[in-house]
């Protein structure tokens, strides 16, 4: 009897053993492991040239000014008060058109579509394009046309008719939101930013002949300076100069739009003819720049808003992304522009101090 119980509990435990082992082998057949966790890859450390030669230059300022550098082959990136906001004014005018490139790829629009402007597209400030109006009532060209002009020569009418062209100014922010563009604002178009600058509400009668200078002036100087100071402390169209280099980042490596629309923006980009002493004046031999200029409204002797930002490609291909973008000065031109010679002659000397032996082997 005792050898019969024996035996019956070995059976039963050899039973017991045989279905835990198969409940085992389906529980690892449906029910997969968790992945192993992945480290995030760390952002590579700007080398301490520039990021010390940055710093120095945005310290030595007698301005409110923001810089940033960004490796678009490596990486690194480096910044004097990077990630405050600061006036764009015309630099904007880039996010109009990547946003019609972008409704170009979706196939929304054609930059072949035909436009037609008239005195009520008629902006302020620099818009050669008006002449054209002007001479015989309106004026028909392409959206592409207009691309051009908005970046090459900064033309208001013509960005702000390719902006109403591909969506108003929702459009381009649902753009930015949409590509994850991060700090960058963008406002009404030229027309209701400069009179809101200025203390002034939009009216058609401000782009006939000077109208828009003689109602600014109209204005208390009291009421001209607290708009002109509201802007200042919170720019309606403000972006950080680490969100701009960051988008021209992006740009370059494709990531914003098609590989064709991407090529023909910065070929145009490469064809800018506002600023030639600003980011430009600092170029060495064979070096290339694509950019975007803005330069923003005087009261007394203070401007707000004076950049270029743009991207910065050295023979060897390699290519970096830089914003110099300054809130509020009064110190002479010539001072602002060499701020911007010295910071690409900073990136070029560290590039030629990284690169220039191994392009000698």
């Amino acid at each position: 009897m005792t050898s019969y119980w024996r035996r019956l509990g070995l059976g039963l435990v050899a039973i017991a053993a045989a279905s835990v082992t198969a409940s085992a082998a389906t529980q690892t057949a449906t029910e997969p492991r968790a992945p192993a966790a992945t480290q995030p890859r760390a952002t590579p450390r700007a080398p301490a040239y520039i990021r010390d030669r940055v710093n120095e230059l945005g310290r030595s300022f007698d301005g409110r000014v923001g810089i940033a550098v960004r490796s678009i082959d490596e990486g690194w990136s480096t910044g004097w008060k990077a990630d405050d906001l600061y006036p764009q004014q015309s630099v904007s005018k880039l996010w109009v058109s990547i946003a019609a490139m972008d409704a170009v790829d979706r196939g929304k629009v054609s930059l072949d579509d035909r436009v037609t402007l008239t005195r009520d597209d008629l902006t302020v400030f620099h818009q050669p394009i008006a002449a054209l109006v002007r001479k015989d009532g309106a004026h028909t060209t392409t959206l592409g046309d207009l691309m051009v002009k908005a970046i090459t020569t900064s033309d208001n009418t013509a960005n702000d008719k390719l902006m109403r062209a591909v969506g108003g100014p929702e459009a381009v922010r649902a753009m930015i939101r949409e590509k994850h563009l991060g700090a960058i604002r963008f406002y009404n178009g030229e027309r209701a930013l400069q009179s809101r600058i200025a203390g002034l509400i939009w009216s058609p009668s401000y782009s006939i002949g000077n109208a828009f200078y003689e109602a600014r002036n109209a204005l208390p100087l009291s009421v001209r300076r607290a708009a002109f100071e509201r802007y200042v402390n919170d720019p309606y169209d403000g972006a950080a100069p680490n969100a701009v280099v960051n988008a021209l980042a992006r740009l370059k490596r494709g990531e914003l739009l098609s590989p064709v629309s991407t090529q023909r923006l910065l070929d145009i980009m490469s064809r800018t003819k506002t600023g030639a002493n600003r980011l430009k004046g600092g170029l060495a031999p064979g070096w290339v720049l694509n950019h975007k200029t803005g330069t923003g409204q005087v009261l007394g002797a203070q401007q707000a808003g004076y950049n270029d930002i743009g991207i910065l490609t050295a023979p060897d291909g390699r290519s970096y992304a830089v914003a110099v973008m300054i809130k509020l000065t009064s110190v002479p031109l010539p001072v602002r522009m060499a701020l911007m010679n010295n910071v690409v002659r900073a990136v070029i000397a560290q590039h030629d101090m990284q690169y220039a032996q191994v392009a000698q082997r």
